[in-house]
């Protein structure tokens, strides 16, 4: 009976995470198996995709999915690192994403690999926007580099230096920058950087700076975590993806 009463209670926790309808989603990319997570309140729902920052995906995706899913939207949450590859010490998560950043194809691989995968759980892909934290912004701004054909980009405290020998003359879709004016990982000059770069290529954007947020304002639980910012961003994100995507 004990034991029973404690299988319930590990279930009701996983449920808890998951979210109602969301599941985790192992699929396969050069071999490697990698898990995302995915929920879709309903069939015709557009989709919006989650890029995890340098830890991988894990119960602060989860989070923000199950949100987005609470307003209607379908979500997949990629993985970038390999399923059960969750770094929790600093050497380990910068290994990985220098791994990724030395490696720009396969990163693009590994997001092309995952768009694929939702449409293959029946996602909407032709009516899709990205979203990605830290690295994960990184992450959406290389896809937008890579003329992927996505209705927009969006970054919160995301990384916004572009590489050398790239340019946004192939972007598709609109750009959405959210930063934090205290950032000391991502400079307001990089900041402005992007924006000139972003004018330059004629894409169509935003940049938002919020003052006196520093990196990750938006991670909950975080010494970092402003609450305005945080909630003025995902006002804006709910509004803009109210505005970018088909209901």
């Amino acid at each position: 009976m004990r034991f029973f009463i404690m299988v319930l209670f590990l279930f009701s926790l996983t449920t808890a995470a998951w979210g109602a309808g969301g599941a985790p989603v192992t699929y396969q990319v050069d071999g490697q198996s990698y898990e995302g997570y995915y929920i879709n309140p309903s069939g015709k729902a557009p989709l919006v995709i989650l890029i995890h920052d340098w830890d991988g995906l894990n119960d602060y995706e989860i989070r923000r999915s199950n949100m987005l899913a609470d307003l209607g939207y379908a979500v997949f949450a990629l993985d970038l690192f390999g399923a059960g590859v969750r770094p929790t010490e600093t050497k380990d998560k910068r290994q990985h994403t220098v791994a990724l950043y030395g490696n720009r194809e396969k990163m693009r691989a590994l997001m092309n690999a995952a768009l694929d995968t939702a449409r293959n759980k029946g996602a909407d892909i032709t009516n899709a926007v990205v979203a990605g934290y830290c690295f994960g912004g990184a992450a959406v701004l290389e896809w937008a580099r890579s003329g992927a054909d996505l209705k927009a980009f969006v970054t919160f405290h995301g990384g916004l230096k572009t590489p050398e020998g790239q340019n946004y003359s192939k972007t598709r879709g609109k750009i959405l920058v959210m930063h934090g004016s205290a950032d000391t990982s991502i400079s307001v000059d990089e900041f402005a950087q992007l924006t000139k770069e972003l004018e330059s290529a004629g894409v169509d954007h935003e940049m938002i700076s919020y003052g006196g947020a520093q990196h990750a304002f938006t991670v909950f639980g975080e010494d970092r975590y402003q609450e305005t910012a945080d909630q003025k961003s995902w006002k804006r994100f709910t509004e803009f993806l109210e505005q970018t995507l088909t209901k």
